[in-house]
């Protein structure tokens, strides 16, 4: 209770400070005049610097500058259009990077936009270094906005919007489905006429008269004929609504600032308990910066967030899922009770005692097969809420001791952070019947109900999927700055930091702890020098591996600043900078699910081969698992890096470029071929193997972002273009292949291996004289037909090959544009991203339809003695089909598109036209976002086939100061 007294005064003290303020600060701030900062400070590593004197591997977006054109609702939405480096899911291509809010370990998630003033993308190894061990692979800083010397402002924001389906999966109707179902018996080797007759025995195959009242639709209650994606079952289009407010100012001794925002999101179900499905979000962020007195200074900042989930419970698969594996015949959702014999009596008496009589006229159809189904779950099955609780704090006091030593100041930081979630629900049971039906003078009447299942209600609130996390974060570091001469200019810090994290049910924590050192040098803004050094630790490896050094150096050279260009018309600016750095992490110290102890030996009895010394006597041995490795050691990200960064022609063109090439070396294996295979036993199964530092990779690439600036007449032009391009290599692997083809050693680590397609089989003849295909089941024409890569005359996992790139942490080349044209009070901005040189497989149940699968459009073109001129998809079977569906080029695809991912425009209503109203400034915008894919392959990458559907978002907002 005293935590939650302490939350709520903290709470009120961020909304209701602003007002207190208010009088004294309008006072104060009569003389006061707003500077403008000409070179603006960046968010790096424990301090801020000049834009102008960024070395490289860094680069930043403005938010709140940004959203005045592009509002957006996800905190790192579309960040590629603007910067390079950052592919939409990684940093230069390095997979998992470390979120930093406001210097602490947090969910970009969980801070929207509008509360966010800047974004910096830490993604050279020389701007992490001083994080350490978990920061090795790039960090995202994300700073929230504070408050700002001058009069009391409130800024209210709010929007509304519509998500609209892309596009939906297509599958068969049922009599289609039927008929191809029929045509797969027929292809397996069954009989023609009694697949027709529906006499085949386990797998039956359904007439022609069946398949015709499929078909008919008359009855579409006996002759089942779903489809998940109709109207009936979802809507058009469904509601977004957000509404912010953030009141900010302050003076010279206080700054604050809070954002109390509110979001509701509905769904697209249109029926049953799942129509009333939303997510909400209300947050309350605040902070206050004190300054006590000419030597010390303070800061609180905090925030809440509560999110609530509402959905209709599912006793299987969820609505998606069920929607991609539910064929269209098997069960009709809900069936009219009009259609029961009125002379049925027991029937009726089933009806009259149900508790689910859908609109008072349908009851819940189903069989023995399907005793439940996602549509009786959504009307019948209850509800759940699933609720989450964030709270965070973090404070700081800042020292300044020029008393002390002129240029030297003291900082701490210190947060603990909370998250908890659980879901509530009610969880109901139903009947479903399954009907008997007769024809009666040409009409379908129902016989007779078999009830499966009770109506249950218990009206009792189940707890269920309790999670918790608690952060607890702190720094404290010495800041010397010193300007000699005004030409020599020195600058250190001595840090020590760390963070952990507790998960519930994990055991250990996640832990970074680490002391840095920072040492920079620039001569008159000219010659730079940097160097950085962490110690790291963790306990992950074993006593006497646990610390390790982790140094940077970094060298800069602003030739602008040189005679031979300080008076040049073109140059504003240009900075060249190296760096070389070798970081020590142990973020990829894991096996198997395991992050501790890899170093020790481990023993079991768990798969230990039955003995005994004596007859009765009957024990299970003890077996090594897994060898020890008292050298096992950190993983080592070693990096050389180039930046050049240029303003020409009085800033009419920027640009921001980087090269890297970066090694992850000492990944961690268990060996196949470093040591004897004696190490190693099949049965029983046992292993003196360790786990050990071995695979290295490597990457190679650039990222840069161009701007060009302009008026041309009344309007003002800038456009945006940003790139990353990347290569990736695995440098050294524990393999032993016999082809050399097959060896990763030298391809890329995203890579996508399988089989070479020669086409489908034509004829038996061609099947006969093909080398053999040894997968399992018969291989007939229709079936997909491979290369023998080694030309032993068979097929098998010894002609696997390199089919491509599959870009999972970002496509080989990712790239934006983003346009902004200003007239008047009108402000047009678009953006437009896309990615290059990935590749992916079609499989899915959507593409990969054998045995009882659900069939999708794609099977219309089949192979078959009449198509086999033009078939492009395997023939049809009721069988595993594990000769065609398996990875291979045949079902490989380029993902390469452009998005045009944003259109706003903005209008701001004239200050002249606000001078007598509350007012100061009001904007209003329309925008649309995801609104167009170019790309070959657009049907593929804009259909989601077992989740919810990709949408396109059109909004509306309106943004008001006063």
């Amino acid at each position: 209770m005293k935590h939650i007294q302490t939350r709520f005064i903290l709470f009120a003290m961020f909304v209701f400070f602003p007002f207190l303020m208010e009088a004294q600060t309008l006072a104060e701030n009569e003389t006061d005049s707003l500077s403008t900062d000409k070179d603006p400070l960046v968010q790096v590593s424990y301090r801020k610097v000049a834009e102008s004197d960024l070395m490289g591997g860094v680069s930043v977006v403005n938010l709140e500058e940004l959203m005045t054109k592009n509002y957006n609702t996800y905190s790192l939405d579309n960040m590629q259009g603007y910067i390079g480096g950052w592919n939409g899911n990684s940093l230069w291509g390095m997979g998992e990077y470390l979120v930093l809010v406001d210097g602490i370990p947090r969910d970009a998630n969980n801070v929207l936009p509008t509360e966010i003033e800047q974004i910096t993308f830490l993604k050279g190894a020389s701007a992490v270094v001083l994080y350490g061990s978990r920061a090795a692979k790039g960090v995202v800083y994300i700073s929230t906005k504070r408050g700002k010397s001058g009069p009391l402002q409130i800024d209210v924001r709010a929007n509304t919007g519509y998500h609209v389906s892309k596009s939906h999966p297509k599958y068969l109707g049922s009599a289609e489905y039927l008929t191809l179902y029929n045509e797969a018996l027929i292809n397996d080797g069954n009989s023609p006429d009694e697949v027709w007759a529906g006499e085949t025995g386990g797998k039956n195959g359904t007439t022609q008269e069946e398949i015709y009242m499929y078909g008919s639709g008359n009855n579409p209650y006996r002759y089942p004929n779903v489809d998940f994606y109709s109207s009936d079952y979802l809507k058009r289009a469904y509601n977004r609504t957000d509404v912010t407010a953030e009141i900010s100012g302050g003076n010279e001794r206080a700054l604050f600032y809070t954002n109390i925002g509110y979001y509701k999101q509905n769904d697209v179900f249109k029926f049953g308990e799942a129509e009333n499905n939303n997510t909400s979000r209300l947050n309350i962020r605040g902070n206050i910066d004190l300054k006590l007195n000419d030597a010390i200074g303070a800061y609180i900042n905090a925030n809440a967030t509560f999110y609530d989930a509402k959905s209709a419970n599912a006793s299987g698969d969820n609505y998606w899922a069920s929607a991609a594996n539910l064929r269209p015949n098997r069960v009709a959702p809900l069936i009219p009770t009009s259609y029961i014999d009125p002379n049925a009596l027991n029937s009726w008496n089933l009806i009259n005692s149900s508790r689910n009589i859908i609109g008072g006229e349908y009851f819940l159809g189903g069989n023995q097969v399907h005793q439940t189904n996602i549509f009786a779950d959504y009307y019948a099955g209850g509800y759940s809420k699933w609720t989450s609780r964030q709270f965070q704090f973090d404070t700081g006091i800042d020292f300044d001791l020029a008393s002390v030593l002129e240029g030297l100041s003291f900082h701490t930081q210190f947060a603990v952070d909370y998250a908890t979630s659980y879901t509530t629900s009610y969880n109901n049971s139903y009947a479903v019947y399954s009907p008997s039906w007769y024809n009666y003078n040409g009409a379908d009447v129902i016989a007779g109900l078999t009830k499966i299942g009770n109506d249950e209600k218990p009206g009792v609130q189940n707890i269920s999927g309790s999670t918790s996390r608690q952060t607890i974060a702190f720094s404290g570091y010495f800041n010397y700055e010193k300007s000699i001469n005004e030409a020599h200019n020195f600058t250190a810090m001595l840090i020590a930091a760390g963070y952990q994290q507790t998960l519930s049910e994990v055991y250990h924590r996640t832990s970074n702890a680490n002391l840095a050192l920072q040492l920079g040098y620039d001569y008159r803004g000219k010659y730079y020098a940097d160097f950085g050094l962490a110690g790291v630790h963790s306990a992950k490896l074993p006593e006497g591996n646990r610390s390790a050094l982790s140094p940077s150096l970094t060298l800069g050279w602003k030739l602008s600043e040189e005679g031979f260009l300080a008076n040049s018309s073109v140059v504003d600016e240009l900075v060249l900078s190296v760096s070389g750095s070798i970081l020590h992490s142990d973020m990829d110290i894991e096996y198997e699910d395991a992050e501790y102890y890899l170093y020790t030996s481990n023993y079991d009895q768990a798969d230990g081969a039955w003995w005994g010394w004596y007859d009765g006597a009957v024990e299970h041995s003890t077996n090594s698992k897994r060898g020890s490795n008292e050298d096992l050691t950190f993983i080592k990200r070693k990096e050389l890096s180039a930046n050049v960064r240029a303003s020409l022609w009085d800033k009419l063109l920027t640009v921001n470029t980087s090269f890297f090439i970066n090694t992850m070396e000492g990944m961690l294996i268990e060996p196949e071929t470093l040591y004897p295979n004696y190490f190693f036993t099949y049965w029983p199964e046992a292993s003196f193997m360790p786990i050990v530092n071995f695979n290295n990779d490597k990457r190679t690439g650039f990222d840069f972002s161009v701007n060009y600036n302009k008026r041309i007449g009344e309007i003002d032009f800038s456009l945006g273009v940003a790139g990353t391009y990347y290569t990736t290599e695995a440098t050294q692997r524990d393999e032993n292949y016999e082809f050399a083809y097959q060896n990763r050693q030298g391809r890329a680590i995203d890579g996508i291996w399988g089989l070479q397609s020669a086409g489908l089989f034509q004829s038996q003849d061609e099947v006969d004289n093909s080398p053999e295909q040894t997968f399992a089941g018969d291989v007939k024409p229709g079936d997909i037909k491979y290369i023998d890569q080694n030309d032993d005359n068979k097929i098998d996992h010894e002609d696997v090959v390199y089919l491509g790139r599959g870009g999972w942490s970002g496509a080989p080349f990712t790239t934006g544009v983003n346009l902004t044209a200003k007239w008047k009070n009108f402000t047009f901005f678009a953006l437009g991203t896309g990615n290059l040189g990935a590749h992916a497989m079609k499989n899915s149940s959507y593409y990969w339809v054998f045995g009882d699968r659900k069939y999708s459009e794609l099977v219309r073109d089949r192979w078959t003695e009449e198509t086999k001129a033009t078939a492009i998809y395997p023939r049809l079977t009721t069988q595993g089909g594990s000769n065609n569906f398996r990875d291979s080029d045949f079902w490989m695809y380029k993902t390469d598109r452009f998005n045009l991912a944003k259109v706003q425009l903005t209008y701001d209503l004239p200050k002249n036209v606000l001078t007598n109203f509350l007012f100061h400034e009001i904007s209003t915008y329309v925008s649309g976002s995801n609104l167009l894919t170019i790309s070959k392959e657009r049907d593929v990458l804009e259909l989601n086939t077992t989740s919810a559907p990709q949408t396109r978002f059109y909004n509306i907002g309106i943004k008001a100061v006063f």
